[in-house]
């Protein structure tokens, strides 16, 4: 199988996305970085189209089908958005596409198209706010893949495996002393 197709199979997968997938084709298939940013933002973003198109269909057909399903969607759309209401009002659109740039786990493009169904929001937006999001993430997916090479090449493993430390005890204190608002 060619590389660009492996790229683009990498980057719809929802654990992966363009996170793994751009690392992957850059050091693993060796392809230039435009390539695979290119490859990438493509594939990562194939499933929202579908994910966005077939929950609002099938979740519409099971509502009027299924008094079930119709009093869980209920319950889903009314909890969600009594809890995050006030967030949504805060950020509006850019809280999609930030959930879609920052690469960590359980963000990206496949946790945005459930968010924008969640919230309904109308699907050319979603997919143009999510496309933003995905082109954000691929450029910081780049970046911090060339700072892990770097710092591995020219500092040792054990540097990098330093800096994640500091990173992730950075993440940890800030999450532990943060006051809610």
């Amino acid at each position: 199988m060619i590389p660009e197709l492996k790229t683009i199979l990498i980057a719809m997968t929802p654990l992966g996305e363009l996170r793994a997938a751009i690392p992957v084709a850059v050091n693993v298939y060796q392809m230039p970085i435009w390539s695979a940013y290119i490859f990438s933002v493509l594939g990562n973003l194939i499933p929202p189209i579908f994910i966005l198109w077939g929950l609002k269909t099938v979740s519409g057909h099971l509502s009027r089908k299924v008094y079930f399903f119709n009093r869980f969607f209920a319950w889903l759309f009314t909890r969600t958005k009594n809890n995050h209401f006030d967030k949504i009002e805060k950020w509006k659109e850019w809280g999609l596409v930030i959930l879609v740039a920052i690469p960590l786990p359980f963000t990206g493009a496949w946790t945005g198209s459930l968010a924008a169904f969640v919230f309904n929001l109308p699907f050319r937006k979603s997919l143009f706010l999510i496309a933003l999001g995905v082109a954000i993430a691929g450029i910081m997916v780049i970046a911090a893949n060339f700072f892990g090479v770097f710092v591995v090449k020219y500092l040792g493993w054990q540097v990098l495996l330093g800096f994640l430390a500091l990173a992730g005890f950075v993440w940890w204190y800030f999450k532990k002393t943060r006051k809610s608002y």
